[in-house]
């Protein structure tokens, strides 16, 4: 029989960070004669979402974090440039919006989070890119660092409408840089800064949580918690909240509610409510089918929807998926690992590294000479600018980094939590 018809099929929906680094991790460790990789997304722009936090304060430009799919992608993974119009379970189908059929031996999913803007009453009504923004998508970053050259003094409001969200301490970086950003200007005394937030804290991590909210206050930025926000009215400038507590803006940066891909939805059976996929958190294999496996944020899985923890994932993922193919049981792999840089302005930034089990802890990472934890340091700063270079020429090709493994380290920390235990064996 012909090699190529003997090649199992692997088709990666989204051509994100998941999607990305999972092919190219993949197609390093299996033949082609073997395996054959398709990667299917609705545009060839593959966004450096990161650097979204950036573009509003001028410290990033649009053009330079913005990069085409199909070249980040190895030479022998195949990429297809269309909308998915919906999977079908039973036949082991992608159906795309361009009519073409894919047949898949295995499927990740590797979609991510989409803003669902129109969630929310008013959100995009009245006022919507003149007073009321979003850095959340492209074209809102870029709108509003017009806003705010020309903002000289009111009240700047940061809401977070419900969670979950991608990358959940951006928005809180968002206040911190507009802190740094109205001191250089010199207006900071004319513009007061608000954090609103549907969280009874700063942040869902309550040592994280403590931290920050102390910063918050050493900076002069009010927080407002367990404010459940059920409209924006841009004309009158406030944001409602379902109880009735309103929280009036001269000028407000939105983070729309997320969810998964539409075509989640119109596949019976694939997602939740959200259209996130219900998926295994140590395997990241779906529980929809065994030869579904999910990497990112299209996964509901009980960690944070962050580039670090797309990264991690990829091990574990692509391991699984390679076992799958030669009929063994997959492996508890991912312990929930997540690292985030925190941008806190005057080029300092905080670090923190957790997992499902663990809190943030003091210490260092990745070991006990390292870059600090829990405390502002130019390094981490440094440490957040570099990541960007780190992102297109070693997480998304797929290659390993001696010292730098998926699983949370636990040497530089002082103390480290108990909690359930992790077999790396079979589930």
């Amino acid at each position: 029989m012909d090699a190529e018809v003997m090649a199992k099929r692997v088709v990666i929906l989204g051509g994100g960070t998941g999607g990305t680094l999972a092919a190219n991790r993949l197609r390093r460790a299996a033949p082609v004669e073997e395996v054959e990789i398709v990667v299917v997304d609705q545009d060839d722009s593959h966004l450096y979402q990161p650097g979204l936090l950036f573009v509003p304060f001028g410290l990033a430009d649009p053009q330079d974090i913005v990069r085409k799919r199909a070249r980040q992608l190895h030479h022998d993974v195949s990429f297809t440039e269309s909308a998915v119009e919906h999977v079908d379970l039973e036949a082991n189908e992608v159906h795309l919006s361009n009519n073409e059929l894919l047949a898949y031996d295995v499927l990740l999913i590797a979609s991510g989070a989409s803003l669902s803007s129109d969630e929310t009453e008013g959100l995009t009504g009245p006022g919507w890119m003149e007073k009321v923004f979003t850095f959340y998508d492209l074209e809102g970053a870029t709108a509003l660092r017009r806003a705010l050259d020309v903002f000289d003094g009111g009240r700047l409001v940061v809401n977070v409408i419900d969670m979950p969200i991608k990358c959940p301490v951006a928005p809180l970086e968002f206040c911190f840089l507009a802190d740094w950003y109205f001191r250089e200007r010199g207006i900071r005394d004319r513009v007061q800064i608000i954090y609103v937030t549907p969280l009874d804290a700063a942040f869902t991590k309550p040592v994280a949580a403590q931290r920050l909210a102390g910063m918050l206050a050493d900076k002069d930025i009010e927080l407002i918690t367990e404010f459940n926000t059920g409209e924006v009215d841009g004309a009158r400038g406030s944001l409602i909240a379902y109880d009735g507590r309103e929280v009036a803006f001269d000028l407000a940066v939105v983070v729309p509610v997320h969810s998964g891909a539409d075509y989640i939805e119109r596949s019976p059976g694939l997602g939740d409510a959200l259209n996130f996929v219900e998926t295994f958190e140590h395997t990241l294999q779906s529980k929809v089918a065994a030869n579904v496996f999910v990497i990112g944020d299209a996964a509901n899985v009980p960690a944070s929807k962050a580039g670090s923890v797309t990264h991690f994932e990829g091990d574990t993922v692509v391991d699984n998926i390679l076992r799958h193919l030669a009929g063994e049981a997959p492996v508890a792999g991912f312990d929930g690992h997540t690292n985030c840089f925190i941008e806190t302005g005057f080029h300092k930034a905080l670090l923190i590294d957790f997992n499902y089990d663990t809190e943030p802890l003091p210490g260092h990472y990745p070991a006990s000479i390292g870059l600090p934890l829990l405390k502002e340091s130019r390094m981490n700063h440094l440490g957040k600018l570099m990541f960007q270079w780190f992102y297109w020429h070693v997480l998304l090709p797929g290659r390993d980094v001696p010292g730098l493994g998926a699983d949370m380290p636990t040497a530089g920390k002082p103390t480290i939590a108990k909690g359930p235990t992790i077999t790396k064996g079979k589930v």
